[in-house]
C-alpha cells in the first residue's frame, strides 16, 4: 500500500505535527505517512513526535531543503 502523504512545506513549528497527529488518526495499524516539511527545526520535532507516540519513524530524507519524513503508525 502507497505512503498517506502529507504537505507541510512552508509551515513552521508546530504545524508540520500537528497536521502528522491529526493525519496519523486515519491510518490503520501499520500504515505509512509520508511529510514533506522545509522547517529545518522539523528533524528533531518528528523524531520527538515519534518518541512519545510509539510510531516508528522509518526514514528522513532532505533534498534541496525539503525534508521528507515515513512515519509507520503504530499497533
Amino acid at each position: 500500500m502507497p505512503p498517506t502523504v502529507l504537505d507541510t512545506k512552508g509551515l513552521r513549528c508546530p504545524l508540520p505535527v500537528l497536521r502528522a497527529r491529526k493525519a496519523m488518526k486515519s491510518l490503520d495499524s501499520g500504515g505509512i505517512l509520508e511529510v514533506h516539511a522545509t522547517d529545518p527545526g522539523s528533524v528533531k520535532d518528528f523524531k520527538a513526535f515519534c518518541e512519545t507516540t510509539g510510531d516508528t519513524l522509518v526514514a528522513t530524507e532532505e533534498s534541496d531543503g525539503v525534508f521528507v519524513f515515513q512515519i509507520r503508525k503504530a499497533g
